[in-house]
């Protein structure tokens, strides 16, 4: 893993508690493609996160790199969602490279080899 790219559904001004960079999708294109944003990943051995139930059907075909860290909390306010998520970040990374696909949801973290 080289670094954590944050797909178009989650706020720009995500920033988690890692030592990897993170960008966001906009930097790669405006409103970019669930292929592109898979190929850049894939290209950049990047963690995707993202609320897209797509992508985690698509690492269910596939072997990493990209790795996929599903956001499945509903729709919460900004800023609850940004202290949940960063909250659980450290878990969240602990599970990273072994497991393909991590979800997070209010109650738990599930992670998938």
């Amino acid at each position: 893993m080289k670094g954590i790219l944050v797909d178009e559904n989650l706020p720009a001004e995500l920033r988690l508690p890692t030592a990897l960079p993170i960008s966001h999708v906009a930097e790669i294109s405006n409103s970019p493609t669930d292929s592109s944003v898979w190929q850049h990943g894939r290209e950049g051995r990047l963690v995707i996160v993202t609320k897209d139930a797509d992508f985690r059907h698509r690492i269910l075909m596939s072997e990493p790199p990209p790795w996929i860290v599903h956001v499945r909390v509903g729709n919460l306010r900004l800023r609850p969602f940004i202290e949940h998520i960063t909250s659980v970040w450290p878990s969240v990374e602990s599970l990273l490279p072994k497991h393909k696909l991590i979800s997070i949801f209010l109650d738990r973290i599930e992670a998938i080899e």
